[in-house]
């Protein structure tokens, strides 16, 4: 829906100046917008890049699984349906580690393996299971400590002060995460079949 939207807009946008005779503007804009991309694309990609790099050594380096077993105690409370000790448990410990790094690039991989295994412990392969459900309110709120991307873009603008956003992240994302769990849970006890 979201494509289509923005396609809509794309389209209005360019008839709109073939009709008011802005050609050059039109020009002018995509290339811009193409320059100002690849030159955002340039700048941070290299924390991305340093970011996914220390997830993966921490991944190989078994970080990530004693942190899990840390957040095992609380996931098995936000996901009863999940047997202790499947592999979903330590996949989505690591993607919220990931998030609360502020790390969507290099917690998006986890996400997807961590849905994919909880898609093997779906009983109705066509309907999105309750920890499925679950799981994608947490993605999505993402609770974040350290905003990296955001302080990177904002440094790569010229920020005079780029963390001064890190407690605002704290409190939105914290809230969005308690808020998500609360209507998560009792839109599950509602609706429990």
């Amino acid at each position: 829906m979201v494509n289509i939207i923005w396609m809509v807009l794309i389209v209005v946008g360019i008839f709109y100046g073939l009709f008011t005779n802005n050609l050059e503007t039109i020009n002018n804009t995509i290339v811009d917008s193409t320059k100002i991309s690849l030159d955002m694309l340039f700048k941070i990609f290299p924390v991305i890049a340093l970011w996914m790099g220390l997830t993966r050594i921490a991944e190989k380096s078994k970080l990530l699984e004693k942190l899990s077993n840390k957040l095992s105690p609380i996931l098995t409370k936000i996901f009863p349906e999940i047997p202790k000790g499947h592999e979903s448990l330590s996949l989505i410990a690591s993607n919220m580690i990931a998030n609360v790094f502020g790390l969507g690039s290099a917690a998006t991989p986890f996400g997807l393996k961590a849905m994919s295994s909880l898609q093997k412990l779906n009983k109705k392969k066509d309907t999105a299971s309750r920890s499925m459900i679950t799981f994608l309110v947490i993605n999505t709120s993402g609770l974040t400590i350290i905003p990296t991307t955001i302080i990177s873009l904002r440094m790569m603008y010229g920020s005079l002060e780029p963390t001064k956003i890190v407690f605002a992240c704290i409190i939105s994302t914290a809230f969005a995460t308690i808020g998500g769990i609360v209507i998560d849970r009792i839109l599950a006890r509602r609706y429990k079949n």
